[in-house]
């Protein structure tokens, strides 16, 4: 008996070694339209938003130069996906990413105006991200009322400049799903497409008795990846995430994703926002000016290790 006592005293008094809580990462993804540069002080507005969201990544859309200052006013380490040489302030440049943590090996492609990537080096883990932006033609306000089939909608969603540019770069996402078992994979960006998980069987009736299987977002979804937002709010009518929305008409849709593949990768939050351009945006208990007419979309993942 008095050995058991002694036993559990010592139990007591030694001190376990404490749980390490797995890692958080906040990744955005946000097209800030002309370089943030369609509003006064534009640029600047843009940086006070990504400061309250406080991402660790950003996957970034129409940087067209803004990029250099950005970063460097908020700490981040900054790759502007273009050829190697450009320069970082080329207006011309599309795509960029953003990171808190240091990269690893460049991911480019034939296409860097709308598909591009970086290793990220995230503790004891590598972690590939990709930029991406689609053509938005085809394009129509409200496809339902088109008075086509769902057969003849899709046909439609194939004739357009997004089609092209997917066949053309299919094939890196092709690559980099199939190894993301091994090195994970999280792509963002603008694809100006509906998602095939918002006109399912819960939004037939508000889509005129229609259910499309939209293909920008479909193949993305057979090679594996996870579509974050929907992951976190499965319900397109209490949650429709809705990023793109113009003034004084009908025509909101989501159409900028966070996608992901990966064993040691797991969505936990997910939050998407909508302004108009020039509207304001209430965070950290300010009112902003909103430099962008896309809204921005938020994952927060847990890691393992």
């Amino acid at each position: 008996m008095r050995t058991l006592l002694v036993v559990s005293l010592l139990c007591l008094l030694v001190k376990l070694p404490a749980q390490e809580a797995p890692l958080r990462l906040t990744v955005m993804a946000w097209n800030i339209l002309h370089g943030a540069n369609d509003i006064p002080n534009g640029q600047q507005h843009a940086i006070e938003i990504i400061s309250a969201i406080n991402p660790d990544i950003i996957l970034m859309v129409e940087t067209y130069g803004s990029g250099p200052r950005i970063a460097d006013s908020l700490g981040y380490h900054f790759h502007l996906i273009a050829a190697e040489g450009t320069a970082m302030n080329d207006k011309s440049v599309n795509l960029s990413i953003y990171s808190r943590y240091p990269f690893g090996d460049r991911i480019d492609t034939d296409h860097p105006f709308y598909l591009g990537g970086r290793e990220i080096l995230i503790g004891a883990q590598k972690i590939r991200f990709f930029s991406n932006w689609f053509h938005y033609l085809p394009w129509e306000d409200e496809p339902e009322k088109l008075g086509k089939s769902v057969a003849e909608l899709l046909a439609w969603e194939n004739t357009g400049k997004r089609y092209e540019m997917i066949q053309e770069v299919k094939p890196y996402f092709e690559k980099y799903a199939a190894e993301a078992d091994s090195i994970p994979l999280i792509i963002g960006g603008d694809m100006n497409s509906p998602s095939h998980l918002d006109w399912g069987p819960e939004t037939q009736i508000a889509h005129n008795d229609l259910i499309v299987p939209w293909y920008a977002t479909r193949f993305i979804e057979e090679l594996g990846l996870i579509d974050t937002y929907r992951s976190i709010h499965p319900s397109p009518i209490t949650h429709p995430g809705i990023t793109w929305n113009g003034k004084d008409k009908r025509d909101e849709h989501r159409i900028d994703y966070i996608f992901y593949k990966g064993k040691t990768l797991h969505p936990i939050h997910a939050f998407s926002d909508q302004r108009h351009l020039g509207e304001s945006i209430y965070l950290n208990g300010r009112l902003i000016p909103y430099p962008s007419d896309h809204g921005f979309v938020v994952t927060v993942f847990e890691m393992e290790e």
